[in-house]
């Protein structure tokens, strides 16, 4: 009896060994590839006049984005809601895709100086400072992590 629950749990140690490794294998993968679009993001970026028009959080499939760009996008992306700005930059409007803390701090209706690389708009420049409300949201969102962390 004792024998068959150590196999058993040998078997089990053996199987998380190989999952956790997996794991380990594809974390590193896919952080080697987001530091090489960061690198690409950078190096195509330039800084732009833009009018806000709109903003909003959907879905990557309900954006309105071409149908090249949900072509190229990865799998995992396709599921996720990401944050749109329709913005006019020049004589053009277009869609723009940022990460929640740019999206959070840019005011609608206004112009603002900002980076953008392609359809990435990566950071505000000039014209719009986060509010109090969303200064305080995120320090209390970094100490939570902080703790989060602390603890497992």
């Amino acid at each position: 009896m004792m024998r068959i629950i150590l196999t058993v749990l040998i078997i089990v140690l053996i199987i998380a060994a190989v999952a956790l490794f997996f794991l380990y294998r594809t974390g590193m993968k896919m952080q080697a590839e987001q530091a090489q679009s960061q690198k690409m993001l950078e190096t195509y970026a330039q800084v732009v006049n833009l009018l806000v028009i709109d903003k909003k959080k959907m879905k990557f499939k309900e954006a309105p984005f071409p149908k090249e760009v949900f072509e190229q996008a990865p799998r995992r992306a396709r599921f996720m809601k990401v944050y749109v700005v329709r913005a006019k930059i020049g004589p053009k409007i277009m869609d723009l895709m940022c990460d929640k803390d740019v999206f959070e701090d840019l005011p609608v209706k206004t112009s603002v100086k900002a980076k953008v690389s392609g359809m990435y708009l990566m950071q505000i420049l000039q014209g719009a400072q986060p509010s109090e409300k969303t200064i305080e949201k995120r320090r209390k969102e970094r100490e939570k992590a902080a703790k989060k962390a602390a603890k497992g």
